[in-house]
């Protein structure tokens, strides 16, 4: 449920808006337990994914480093390098 819950800090390019949203959103999903809210808990739901992603959002600007940014493309093949090691039959 959490797959899209990643390491946002530090890469350059920096997080995208859809990938801040889309960790919110998987974060919400679960603690509230529900991969889709009821009709009646959409709207909570929803304003508590857009407080998430702006809560994520101003903790990604105010953290400070001094290490080098991380490449995307390079950790995404580390990443495939893993899963190949871990799932290989």
């Amino acid at each position: 449920m959490c797959r899209n819950i990643r390491t946002l800090h530090n890469f350059e390019p920096p997080a995208t808006v859809d990938e801040v949203h889309g960790a919110a959103l998987q974060y919400v999903r679960k603690i509230s337990g529900a991969a889709r809210p009821s009709q009646v808990n959409a709207a909570a739901f929803e304003k508590a994914v857009a407080a998430v992603a702006a809560a994520t959002r101003t903790l990604l600007d105010e953290l400070v480093t001094s290490a080098p940014p991380r490449d995307r493309e390079i950790e995404a093949a580390k990443a495939r390098e893993r899963a190949a090691l871990r799932y290989a039959r």
